[in-house]
């Protein structure tokens, strides 16, 4: 995963948990569950990434 990759997963996961935190501090369940989705999303990115990672460092060899 390149470092632009794992800078702009991080962004998305603090951008959701910001979601998150202030839907749940207005009590707005919309934006809520839009922070969830948005740290879920970051989360299978990056796990993506490091399958890909994987795969090229097993096949390198």
């Amino acid at each position: 995963m390149s470092l632009g990759d794992k800078i702009s997963n991080k962004a998305e996961e603090l951008g959701g948990k910001a979601k998150e935190a202030a839907g749940s501090a207005t009590g707005d369940e919309q934006l809520q569950a839009e922070g969830q989705a948005d740290q879920a999303k970051a989360g299978l990115k990056g796990a993506v990434e490091n399958v890909k990672d994987a795969a090229k460092d097993l096949f390198k060899k």
